[in-house]
């Protein structure tokens, strides 16, 4: 475990990492995983894949790390999307009922060896997902917890029935709502 005594933002130190090392991450609630083992997800283009997934993004594991989906009721939407330029963009939205749950908990970011994965998108515009098709071993982990969650005042709402493509064409403008409702104390 690192023992973090930075006054830096955790997002800031994997961002470092994942520039000067050979490394990427996982965030998880599960605080004592020894060992990913590969499971059946959907890659971001709806492909079924049996992998362990990472991201080189410091921000990304932070929120699977910090979002308690046991509390999750319909779905959740989230993408840490790269453009060719390097670029990157953020949108995480969770439906009325899940945010009203109280949905956040503390977690970890598992750093992972980068060499046993491979970058699945390909395109001006991808997700930056990262998949192994093997078990791997974490080298170690960073302890994070909901304020280390840089758009914890940005998560917007959407409802679990309407397309990912209006959830993500209206991000931004639901951030604002959302953002001055948690403010003012208003759900």
């Amino acid at each position: 475990m690192i023992k973090y005594e930075s006054s830096f933002p955790k997002h800031r130190f994997l961002q470092y990492l994942s520039m000067s090392r050979n490394v990427l991450f996982h965030g998880s609630n599960n605080k004592e995983i020894n060992e990913f083992q590969p499971r059946r997800q959907t890659l971001f283009n709806g492909q079924y894949v049996e992998a362990v997934f990472s991201t080189s993004d410091g921000i990304w594991p932070i929120f699977y790390a910090v979002f308690d989906r046991s509390k999750l009721i319909g779905n959740f939407r989230n993408g840490c999307i790269e453009s060719n330029n390097s670029n990157r963009f953020y949108f995480f939205s969770l439906t009325e009922e899940t945010l009203n749950n109280d949905p956040w908990t503390d977690g970890i970011v598992y750093i992972l060896p980068r060499e046993s994965f491979y970058k699945v998108g390909k395109g001006l515009i991808t997700f930056d997902e990262w998949i192994c098709e093997e078990p791997i071993k974490p080298i170690t982990r960073l302890q994070v917890a909901t304020g280390d969650f840089p758009f914890y005042n940005k998560v917007s709402i959407h409802r679990s029935r309407e397309s990912l493509i209006k959830t993500w064409l209206f991000y931004k403008f639901r951030t604002v709502f959302v953002s001055k409702s948690r403010k003012t104390g208003n759900s």
